[in-house]
Order: C-alpha cells, then sequence, then structure tokens
C-alpha cells in the first residue's frame, strides 16, 4: 500500500477548480504577504482552523520558502513538506501501519493547506491531488476504516467517505455536510469522534465544490435526498435513524435538507450558516472584507457559486435566501443551532431569523466566539465533542 496508486474519479472534479481571473477581486484582498505569513503561523502556533493539526516548525519551513502571495509559491511550499511525510509513510506501511498512519495524516494535513481555500493553480491543483492520494491511504489503515463510496445520482456521482462502527449491525448515521473550504476529508477526520458513540458517519462535499455535481443553487439539496434514499436501502445501517448536518456552508445545505426530508430524519444541525441578510449585498459588501477568514475568501465564494466577478456574485446570492425561498416557517426535524456572536462572515441576525421561525430548536452560542462558534480557547473539535456529539447521541438515544 503507498501513496501512489490512482483514485478513480475522484479527479474529475480538479479541472473545475481553475481560478477565476483575479484582477477584479484585488481590491477584496485582505492580508498582503507579510501579514498572511504571521497570522498563518500565529493559527498554526495555536492549532486554529485553517492550520488544525500542523506542527508549528512545519508550517515554520513551508511560509520560508514563500515570498509573495503567489498560489503557486504557496502550493509547491506546503508540498514539499508534505512529501517527506508521505515519503516516509511509504516506506513504514508494510512494517508499522500505525506510523505509517500517522504520517500520511500528516502529509494529508499539509498538502490540505497547499490546496486551501481551493485549488485554483497548478501547485495547488497538484497539493489537492496529493492530499486525496494521502487522506486514501490513511484512511485503509486506520480503524474503523474511512471508505470512499460512489452513490450514483442522475447522470454522475456523489462521492462520499463512510465510517462505521465496530460491532454494531445496523448503527444511525449522522450525514455531515462540509463546508466551502473545508471539504468532505476534513469533515471525516472530525466525525471520528461519532463511531465511539455507536453512531455511523457520511460526509460529503456541498455543492459547487470538490466533488459535487451540480450547482450552488436552489434544488442542489437533491443529492442528499438520494444519499439518503441510498441509506435506507443499506443493511448495515439503520436507515430509520439519520441526522444531517452542516458546518459554515455546509449549514445552509442541512437546514434545506431539514425541510425536504423532515419526516425522513431525526434531526438537523446548523453551524453558522447563511439564512438571509447573509446573501444581501449591503452584508456581502463587509463580509467579503473579513479577516476572520485566512486569505483569498473572496475567490472561495466565487468558485462555489460558479460565477466569475463579485458584481455576479452579488447578483446571484439574494436568489438563495432561505426567507425568499418561503422555507422558514416549514416544519423540520429538532434542530441544533450553533453560532459564535461575534462571526464575520455570517450576521448573528440570521441566526436569529432561523430560531424564531418554524419548529422548535435548540441553540448554542459562544458570546465572544466567531464563525463556527470557535474562539482562541475554544477550537472546533471541542465544540464538535462538548456539544454536537452528546446533543446527537441524546435524539438518537430518545428516538429508539
Amino acid at each position: 500500500m503507498g501513496r501512489r496508486f490512482s483514485i478513480a474519479g475522484m479527479v474529475t472534479a480538479v479541472a473545475i477548480m481553475l481560478a477565476f481571473p483575479a484582477t477584479a477581486q484585488d481590491q477584496w484582498q485582505t492580508r498582503n504577504w507579510e501579514q498572511l505569513k504571521a497570522e498563518t503561523q500565529a493559527r498554526a502556533d495555536r492549532g486554529a482552523y485553517p492550520v488544525l493539526g500542523i506542527k508549528s516548525e512545519d508550517a515554520r519551513e513551508a511560509l520560508s520558502e514563500i515570498t509573495s502571495l503567489d498560489h503557486d509559491e504557496w502550493g509547491a511550499a506546503w508540498m514539499q513538506v508534505g512529501d517527506r511525510y508521505a515519503d516516509r509513510a511509504d516506506a513504514e506501511v508494510k512494517q508499522d501501519a500505525t506510523a505509517a498512519a500517522a504520517d500520511y495524516l500528516a502529509a494529508w494535513r499539509l498538502y490540505t493547506m497547499g490546496r486551501w481555500p481551493l485549488a485554483d493553480s497548478p501547485k495547488k491543483q497538484q497539493s489537492y491531488q496529493k492530499a486525496q492520494t494521502a487522506f486514501q491511504a490513511y484512511g485503509q489503515l486506520v480503524t474503523p476504516k474511512i471508505e470512499l463510496v460512489a452513490i450514483p445520482f442522475e447522470d454522475s456521482q456523489i462521492l462520499v467517505f463512510l465510517q462505521k462502527p465496530t460491532g454494531i449491525a445496523k448503527p444511525p448515521i449522522v450525514i455531515n455536510i462540509a463546508g466551502s473550504d473545508s471539504f468532505k476529508d476534513y469533515a471525516a477526520i472530525q466525525t471520528r469522534a461519532l463511531p465511539p458513540h455507536g453512531i455511523a458517519s457520511l460526509t460529503v462535499d456541498i455543492p459547487g465544490v470538490a466533488d459535487v455535481p451540480v450547482p450552488a443553487r436552489p434544488g442542489a439539496e437533491r443529492i442528499y435526498s438520494r444519499i439518503i434514499d441510498y441509506l435506507k436501502g443499506r443493511q448495515d445501517i439503520d436507515g430509520d435513524r439519520i441526522i444531517v448536518r452542516g458546518q459554515s456552508w455546509g449549514s445552509y445545505w442541512s437546514a434545506r435538507v431539514a425541510y425536504a426530508e423532515a419526516a425522513r430524519l431525526k434531526g438537523a444541525i446548523y453551524q453558522s450558516g447563511p439564512v438571509d441578510l447573509y446573501f444581501q449585498r449591503s452584508f456581502q459588501e463587509q463580509a467579503f472584507k473579513t479577516k476572520e477568514f485566512l486569505f483569498d475568501y473572496v475567490p472561495s465564494r466565487l468558485h462555489m457559486l460558479g460565477v466569475k466577478t463579485v458584481e455576479e456574485a452579488f447578483e446571484a446570492m439574494p436568489a438563495l435566501s432561505l426567507k425568499a425561498q418561503g422555507l422558514l416557517d416549514k416544519p423540520t426535524p429538532p434542530m441544533l443551532l450553533l453560532t459564535g456572536f461575534e462571526d464575520t462572515q455570517v450576521p448573528f441576525e440570521d441566526f436569529l431569523l432561523l430560531l424564531k421561525h418554524g419548529s422548535p430548536k435548540y441553540a448554542w452560542v459562544n458570546p465572544g466566539g466567531g464563525t463556527m462558534g470557535r474562539s482562541a480557547t475554544l477550537g472546533d473539535q471541542e465544540i464538535f465533542e462538548t456539544v454536537v456529539v452528546p446533543w446527537i447521541a441524546q435524539q438518537f438515544t430518545m428516538e429508539k
């Protein structure tokens, strides 16, 4: 087993992730290179998103090889450090699977940083491909395994990662919808906290990014309905106990799935997702300048929406509003809503709007938290394990 096997179908979407022209986006750049270098290192030092799990010294080495905001410089530097771990894992895999798994995971984190937030240059594209390969190698060495599953969908397929707890014939399952820049592999790592509780995890991307074969437009939630169909047909999954969970932009889709599939879900989780005000130009003009996002917020959003300019994004977004779509007062299964009061990427008013409408909901707010509720003292994984996982377990226990 090595990292150099092919991953059929997983690179088909890479070509789509090429850059839109940057000239019209220059006014939205939030950091120069020296500022970005310092902020990236600071986040690595404290283990903050998106530099999660990367050693401080590895980040310092990669950053020392970069001299500008050039995307190929960025991708090449992180790949160079990641290759060292991947090469070591290749050599270890037959003698020490545990050590190899740890090194493949480290390689994946570095390669993922090399493609972050999207693979919009040749070197970042290469880093994205290497990240997928390293992740596949890692997933085959751990228990439970992280299984790549292709679900037929219309004239294409949906690629997902599936993890099942050992020793349970038909576990309940959570469909985890990733974010605009944290793809399904990132979500699969985070949700390894579920199987020890006897709960299976499926992770999938949002429309408009990675491997999802539909754009980010109303109606794209049908891909998640197709996943529910698929899970209900499996004999090793309890298809009558399904919760859908989203993070960031994935929360927007988890909300849409909750409205569309209220009868087939036992719960839904929304964490810092857009609802209505977010989609309005007045908010976007400020959100596009956020420094909470490490860099390239605007290219990431344009790519997800499938548009080439900021003006096109401003024009396309209002139609996505859950309020404009007339969904807010529709019934849903029980919902858990999470956010940070200081979120600069999604307005707190959107959280309140969703909380005030429709079926009864649970709410968790970090007063000093930013997007996802994260803060300097409270990270993504801690929120997931101490707030989200107990709520999921409670819902499944109540519904037995």
